[in-house]
């Protein structure tokens, strides 16, 4: 019997099954990044409903109006995605960030879905086959995560953050973002799209880093394990306030500059991508895993890229616009609300404090 229930673990371990294989961390991260999609991809159809009322009574957000500020509805969108932020940062406290980031996706099919009922924007044909390809690909993922890693205090995170490898990524980083803002972007910043996006990108990896050991630290508290007394948690929490302003400033200029439909699954790409590179090499995710699991998780995200690029593609094709959008436009539309689809993001819409959740 004893020999059983070791080796039904070990296949667990190994991910063989679906109920086996995955940890409650896990399933509990799962169900927070399920929920944190839900409601950010519902907080863009309610804040683009809020504006657009607001916009008909006084001036519109895109020409610089306020009115917007008191209209109820679109505080609620902005609640809403408030409460999706949170269950964001709390999913990354259980579950590793190579599971709950690309999971992102999911909330553009929310969008679009909510888009077709509530503001008569049709999805087409290759825009479901799109959704499809993220429902499979962030299921692909889901059932070959690896496990959490058992962590018993915030100073285990600190000595991970501080070990020689990751020191030298995250000072590759930091000089790359150095250069590319005092140097590439008040040349390129407004004609070449990678200067902004390679900025947010490059900070927001180390951000999901701090963000993922905050919310570690956060949950030992809970538990009754007090970790506000040790300096590391207050230095995570220092990282995490200045790469988030850092990422949301040059995001908005990337999207103040360039097209929405553009920036946006390029941005998703790069974060994503550079996440679970800081993810593998700080957690070790991998190490926890064997080759083909590996491989079946990079060709579900794969997958997900093919159906985020495909979503936003069709989108053209649902607005009635050009095969080939310019990738640089005005800094507002003449609206005022955007005419790239949804979810429309602007600033007075507020911008997430990680991925753009590939809907953005």
């Amino acid at each position: 019997m004893a020999t059983e229930a070791s080796t039904s673990a070990a296949a667990g371990a190994r991910g063989g099954s679906w109920v086996e294989g995955m940890s409650a961390d896990n399933i509990k991260g799962l169900v927070l990044a399920l929920s944190s999609s839900l409601f950010i991809g519902a907080s863009f159809i309610v804040k683009k409903k809020g504006l657009k009322k607001a916009g008909a009574s006084g001036v519109r957000a895109g020409v610089g109006g306020y009115s917007y500020l008191y209209e109820p509805l679109w505080w609620a969108g902005m609640i809403t995605m408030i409460v999706g932020e949170v269950a964001n940062f709390a999913a990354y406290a259980f579950a590793p960030a190579i599971l709950v980031t690309p999971l992102g996706a999911l909330s553009i099919i929310v969008s679009a879905v909510l888009a077709d009922i509530m503001l008569k924007e049709k999805l087409h044909i290759f825009g479901i086959l799109g959704c499809v390809l993220c429902v499979v690909g962030s299921t692909t993922i889901v059932l070959h995560a690896p496990q959490e890693r058992e962590i018993e205090s915030v100073a285990e995170v600190w000595d991970l953050a501080t070990e020689p490898v990751f020191l030298f990524y995250a000072a590759i980083v930091l000089a790359a973002t150095f250069v590319l803002i005092f140097r590439f972007i008040p040349q390129y910043g407004q004609t070449h799209i990678m200067v902004y996006i390679g900025v947010c990108s490059l900070v927001g990896s180390l951000s999901v880093m701090s963000v993922k050991a905050l919310g570690i630290a956060l949950k030992l508290t809970f538990s009754g394990m007090n970790q506000l007394i040790y300096p590391q948690t207050w230095m995570f929490t220092i990282v995490v306030v200045a790469c988030i302003l850092t990422q949301m400033n040059y995001l908005n200029k990337a999207l103040d500059t360039f097209n929405t439909a553009v920036v946006s699954p390029i941005y998703y790409t790069m974060f994503t991508s550079l996440t679970i590179l800081a993810s593998v090499i700080m957690f070790k995710d991998w190490d926890r895993q064997n080759p083909t699991q590996i491989v079946t998780e990079m060709c579900g995200f794969v997958t997900i890229l093919s159906g985020t690029f495909l979503l936003h593609k069709t989108k053209d094709m649902v607005d009635g616009l050009p095969p080939t959008l310019p990738i640089r436009i005005p800094k507002h539309d003449e609206d005022g609300y955007g005419a790239e689809g949804i979810p429309l993001r602007s600033a007075a819409e507020g911008l997430p404090l990680r991925s753009p959740r590939a809907a953005e």
